[in-house]
C-alpha cells in the first residue's frame, strides 16, 4: 500500500489517498505546532508521495491560512478538507454552532484564508444539540448547489443522529453525507458499536482521528506514573483520561509487536488502523519531516493474523447492550437453533 494507492470516500466517487494529513500541528498557535518552515516540508513531503487528502478545520486558522499558501499550485489534485461550528469569536453566540448562519459565515472565511472558491468536503465539527438537524442538511445542501462545497460529512456526532439525517436527505434529493471523522485508535474503539457500522451501511467514509491515542502508541508513554516527567501535551493527554493503565497495557503489545516486525511503536498503530473493516484514511498528524515520513511508512507494514488478534484483544471493548445480547450464544440459539445460515 502505498498514498497513492486510492480509496473511494464513501458512497462518493471521490478517491482520496489511504492516509489523510491533519493540519492542525500547522502553526504555533497550540503552544507545540510545528513552524511555518517546517509545515511547507511536512506539505511537500506529503503530496510528493502521492498523498492528496488534506484535513484542517475554521478552529485551526493558522493551519488554513498556511494551506491557503501551499495549495495554489496544486489545488486541483487535492481533495481539501475542512470543518465549522465551534465558536469562531468568543462572545458571539452565532459565531459557534451548526446552525446557517454560522455554516455560510465559517465556510466563507474559511475560503477566503484557504485562498480557493471551493472546499471538497465539510465536516460538521460537532454536533450541535440546539439546531434543528433538517436546518443543519438544507444550509449543507446549499453551499453543495452554490459548488463552495463540493461534499458534507459529519464529525463527533451521535449514530442516530447521522442516520435520520442521511435518511431525510435520501428521501428530499438532498446531498447525502459521504463521511464521518471520529476518534479511533487501539485505545479507544467506542465507534465500533455503532457509529463505523452504521457508516458502512450508510456508505459514509471513516477517516479517525487520533489513531495513535494523544501520543500513547507512539511508545513515548511507559512510566507507572503518567504525569511524572512528561511534557506539556502529554500531560494535557494525561488529564484527558487517555493515559491509564488500560491504555499502557495496549501499548505495551504495540512495543512488542513493532519489536517482532521491526518497525516503530506508531508505525504498528497506524498499519492497525489503515486496515480495519470500514475506515477508508486515517488523519495522521507531525510536527516534523521526520515524524512525517516514519508515520507515512506505516503503509509498508504487514501484520500478520495472530499480531492482529493480540492487538485486538488486549483493546477489546464491553459493545454493550443490545450488541452482547444479539451476539451471545443464547439469541443465537433461539433464532437458529443448530442451523447453519450463511450471508453472501
Amino acid at each position: 500500500m502505498s498514498l497513492d494507492t486510492y480509496r473511494l470516500l464513501g458512497r462518493s466517487g471521490l478517491r482520496v489517498s489511504p492516509l489523510a494529513l491533519g493540519t492542525a500541528t500547522f502553526g504555533n498557535e497550540w503552544g507545540w505546532g510545528s513552524s511555518p518552515e517546517d509545515a511547507r516540508k511536512l506539505f511537500g513531503i506529503y503530496v510528493e508521495r502521492g498523498g492528496n487528502f488534506i484535513d484542517t478545520a475554521a478552529s485551526y486558522r493558522g493551519s488554513e491560512e498556511l494551506l491557503g499558501e501551499l495549495t495554489q499550485d496544486r489545488r486541483e489534485s487535492l481533495v481539501l478538507a475542512t470543518k465549522y461550528s465551534t465558536l469562531r469569536t468568543p462572545g458571539d453566540p452565532n459565531s459557534g454552532g451548526s446552525h446557517r448562519k454560522n455554516l455560510f459565515a465559517s465556510v466563507e472565511n474559511s475560503l477566503r484564508r484557504l485562498r480557493t472558491d471551493h472546499v471538497d468536503l465539510l465536516y460538521v465539527h460537532v454536533w450541535d444539540v440546539l439546531t434543528p438537524f433538517e436546518e443543519v442538511l438544507r444550509g449543507l445542501d446549499d453551499l453543495v448547489r452554490q459548488g463552495k462545497v463540493l461534499y458534507a460529512g459529519m464529525s463527533n456526532t451521535p449514530a442516530w443522529e447521522i442516520s435520520r439525517m442521511q435518511a431525510v436527505a435520501d428521501l428530499r434529493g438532498w446531498s447525502p453525507l459521504v463521511a464521518l471523522q471520529i476518534e479511533h485508535s487501539l485505545i479507544n474503539r467506542g465507534g465500533e458499536r455503532d457509529l463505523i457500522p452504521m457508516a458502512r451501511a450508510l456508505g459514509l467514509g471513516v477517516s479517525p482521528y487520533s489513531p495513535l491515542g494523544g501520543g500513547v502508541l507512539s511508545g513515548k508513554y511507559s512510566s507507572p506514573d503518567p504525569g511524572a516527567g512528561e511534557s506539556t501535551r502529554r500531560s494535557f493527554n494525561a488529564g484527558l483520561g487517555m493515559v491509564t493503565e488500560r491504555t499502557l497495557a495496549i501499548a505495551d503489545v504495540v512495543r512488542e509487536v513493532a519489536v517482532e516486525v521491526e518497525r516503530t511503536p506508531a508505525q504498528v498503530a497506524l498499519a492497525w488502523s489503515v486496515r480495519r473493516p470500514g475506515v477508508t484514511a486515517p488523519v495522521i498528524g507531525a510536527r516534523t519531516p521526520e515524524q512525517l515520513l516514519g508515520n507515512l511508512d506505516a503503509l509498508e507494514v504487514e501484520l500478520t493474523g495472530e499480531q492482529v488478534a493480540r492487538l485486538d484483544e488486549v483493546s477489546a471493548i464491553d459493545l454493550g447492550y443490545p450488541h452482547d445480547l444479539l451476539g451471545g450464544d443464547h439469541i443465537r440459539t433461539v433464532m437458529s437453533g443448530e442451523l447453519t445460515i450463511e450471508s453472501r
